[in-house]
């Protein structure tokens, strides 16, 4: 299948995985607190970063695809040492969705779990899905 075409393929999965992983994001913050709620959040950020990877280049291997969300979710969280996204966030809620507040070295490490956890689904999917007779993507 030519690149085009699995592009219009891969970026519906995308985009309703992406919208999968707010739900989930909004749910567990929702539903509980303290620790497991951070970090799955954590995760579930990087989940996100990692489903908007792949709606921009589709044919993206999941490998790079993590290593990019990964390196997205460090660098907004190390930006967040700087205190700005905290005072920008007081002002909007949207920016503080999307920016955080205070720097905690723990996320780091729960943003590589979120970029695992994506690739290894994103690589069964597609294993399934290549795997299923007629169209391969």
């Amino acid at each position: 299948m030519d690149d085009l075409r699995r592009g219009t393929v891969v970026r519906l999965p995308a985009a309703v995985a992406a919208t999968l992983t707010v739900v989930a994001g909004l749910g567990v913050r929702a539903a509980m607190d303290g620790d497991v709620a951070k970090y799955a959040g954590d995760g579930l950020y990087t989940v996100l970063v990692y489903t908007l990877v792949v709606l921009v280049a589709p044919t993206v291997r999941p490998v790079r695809a993590a290593l990019v969300a990964a390196a997205v979710s460090w660098a907004v969280e190390l930006f967040q040492a700087t205190g700005l996204p905290d005072a920008w966030g007081r002002r909007s809620g949207l920016v503080h969705l999307v920016l955080g507040s205070t720097f905690n070295p723990p996320d780091l490490a729960w943003y590589l779990v979120g970029a695992a956890c994506a690739a290894l689904l994103h690589r069964a999917l597609s294993a399934t899905r290549a795997a299923a007779p007629g169209e391969q993507w």
